[in-house]
């Protein structure tokens, strides 16, 4: 029998519809899970347990009259942990580096009203890669986050302090950013499911920015169909977030539930690389397979070498960081710039070089117009396939102390999904076996606001498994 801590939504929201165990009791069951294993994890920079007791203790007392509050409050009473580069109001929101150490925001990130206002009660705030400039939560000004598989490991990032806090049971489901591979890969390192909607359709107002023309809030979640409510919740127009898109959200909770029709998945040779981890190459091929078994039609196609997604990605992204960062100065936060991190100069300094007179045309926009390349390529793509499966990372977890070694670490280990994030694609990740007792992730990604045809293969594939 699963712990109360070990839930998900789905189950989360029977029990406490059934009366088997009471908000309070759920939340105090997240907390104490907190309390035993972070010591070792070290998940959470900030962990809010009066406040989510004391909303605890308020939201049994609503329930107790008014069992039918799922209806239009669908989160109710489930303890949820925020990535911390989104603004809490009245939370300390760090961005987990030394510069917004003491800042502790006024208002509330669209993401985060819409989860309140859904009935989310929020047990605290996850480490990350400072300013989510990383892969392995190595880069956090505070302190290095460690894979609940293997403590010896990274959990991936820079949505690693939200991966792990999910996949150790801390907390019922977690919120995270990608920027390219943000989500995709610690879920994939950390065993559990994350979500990548497709750019500008969750509103990224609120999120401390990191590359602004791909940052896309998404979740990490233990199964589909907790992912699918989260979006559901998530996905809309904002008047605030001038790049949100206007096409509506959906029920995907519903959306994923009725009959799926023929499905073409691509399979593109040129993501199943010369020196990635030939387990994990066979690993992802078993669940291809599984998946061709089950009656999706499997095509193999061919697509834009994705060693071309780190040069576009690392020129875009840090450009627009060097230019995001500009904002942080000593009079508004109280610190210097020398209380950034070596990552964060690091990119500051390359992205201010390839934007400068003389170095814009020959780096910044010949980026601009491979990356219009892949967008394209992308579309003819899908001209013959619904959607396209490929491994979510090149190997399972690695040790940490990895990404010290690399200055590109971080390009490198997401290079398999940085190609559909320059697109604005949505993407999800899911386990799908393991290799040495560590969990490797299947990617499924597709053409621009077909999330509910990524959450239904996704979904397929999970239930056939189970």
């Amino acid at each position: 029998m699963k712990k109360l801590n070990e839930l998900t939504i789905v189950e989360a929201r029977r029990g406490l519809q059934e009366k088997r165990f009471t908000i309070t009791e759920l939340t105090k069951a997240c907390l104490e899970q907190i309390k035993k294993t972070d010591c070792k994890i070290k998940a959470f920079v900030t962990v809010c347990e009066k406040e989510a007791l004391k909303t605890a203790v308020k939201y049994d007392q609503v329930l107790g009259k008014n069992l039918k509050i799922y209806e239009k409050k669908p989160l109710f009473g489930i303890p949820l942990a925020i990535k911390d580069n989104f603004c809490t109001k009245g939370i300390k929101t760090t961005a987990s580096s030394n510069v917004l150490n003491n800042f502790v925001p006024p208002y509330n990130a669209t993401v985060v009203q819409k989860l309140l206002e859904a009935g989310v009660i929020i047990i605290g705030k996850t480490n990350m890669d400072a300013w989510a400039h990383g892969s392995s939560t190595e880069t956090s000004d505070f302190f290095t986050t460690r894979n609940p598989h293997d403590l010896t490991r990274s959990p991936g990032g820079s949505s690693g302090g939200s991966a792990a806090a999910v996949a150790a049971h801390q907390v019922t489901a977690a919120i995270g950013s990608e920027t390219a591979g943000s989500i995709r890969q610690p879920a994939a390192w950390c065993g559990i499911v994350g979500l990548k909607p497709t750019y500008g359709r969750v509103s990224r107002f609120g999120l401390i920015a990191m590359a602004s023309s791909t940052d896309s809030p998404g979740t990490l979640t233990k199964t589909i169909e907790d992912a699918a409510i989260i979006l559901s919740v998530l996905a809309g127009k904002d008047p605030k977030d001038a790049t949100s898109n206007p096409t509506p959200g959906k029920n995907y909770h519903q959306e994923i539930t009725r009959p799926i029709k023929k499905i073409t998945l691509g399979v593109p040779q040129e993501y199943f690389l010369p020196k990635m981890d030939k387990q994990v190459t066979a690993v992802v091929k078993k669940a291809i397979k599984e998946l061709k078994s089950s009656g999706f039609k499997i095509k193999k196609i061919s697509l834009i070498d994705p060693k071309y997604a780190i040069a576009v990605y690392t020129i875009i992204m840090r450009a627009e960081v060097s230019s995001n960062l500009g904002r942080y100065d000593g009079l508004r936060f109280g610190f210097s710039r020398k209380a950034f991190g070596q990552e964060a100069r690091r990119r500051i300094m390359m992205g201010s070089h390839v934007l400068s007179a003389g170095y814009f045309d020959q780096y910044y926009l010949h980026a601009q117009k491979v990356r219009a390349l892949i967008l394209k390529d992308f579309k003819k793509a899908f001209k013959e396939v619904d959607a396209i499966v490929a491994p979510t990372s090149p190997s399972v977890a690695l040790k940490i102390g990895a990404a010290a070694k690399d200055p590109l670490f971080g390009e490198m280990q997401d290079v398999l999904v940085e190609a559909s994030a320059m697109a604005g694609l949505p993407g999800i990740s899911l386990n799908c076996g393991w290799v040495n007792n560590l969990p490797v992730g299947l990617q499924i990604f597709a053409p621009q606001f077909q999330e509910t045809l990524i959450l239904k293969i996704a979904h397929q594939y999970e239930k056939n498994r189970a």
